[in-house]
């Protein structure tokens, strides 16, 4: 199947109907794909399971690369597509437009999932940065030694996974 995906680098001119329709799904094969793993990640981000999501960027890259070689093809190719094979290129402009969508609901959720994390690391920062002293009568002035100097104090304890 990675074979067939392959898009070639030599800009190959679409002359009939067959390589009109091989061209337009092998690009609707990758953009499956690449789907397949848009999807995977953001489902992943959503559950909190960064790590498992970061595992698939190897994979979405190789097949971006792939996709976007194919979109120049097929826009070398517009007017022959159009003429060889016009509702598969519906089929692909539809495709893509949903990949689109994707792609934004992607954005949202790793936004969304920055900000929280910004949002923890900068709570986190506040916190151990906050001065634990017993409120007192002078602007000195502690409840004692040991334990009681910094009653809030105790350990930090860092999640490495959301």
């Amino acid at each position: 199947m990675l074979d067939r995906m392959r898009v070639v680098d030599e800009r190959p001119r679409v002359s009939n109907a067959v390589e009109a329709n091989s061209l337009i799904e092998t690009v609707m094969e990758t953009l499956s794909a690449l789907s397949h793993v848009v999807g995977e990640e953001t489902g992943l981000v959503k559950a909190g399971r960064l790590k498992d999501a970061m595992e698939r960027e190897t994979r979405k890259a190789e097949l971006a690369g792939v996709y976007m070689k194919g979109v120049e093809q097929v826009k070398l190719n517009a007017v022959a597509l159009a003429r060889f094979s016009p509702e598969k290129v519906k089929r692909l402009k539809n495709a893509h437009l949903a990949f689109q969508e994707l792609i934004d609901l992607n954005q949202t959720v790793l936004a969304t999932a920055r900000a929280i994390s910004e949002s923890i690391m900068r709570d986190l920062a506040v916190d151990t940065n906050r001065q634990n002293r017993a409120p007192g009568y002078g602007p000195t002035a502690t409840v004692g030694a040991g334990v009681f100097a910094r009653p809030n104090a105790g350990p930090l304890v860092l999640s490495k996974s959301l």
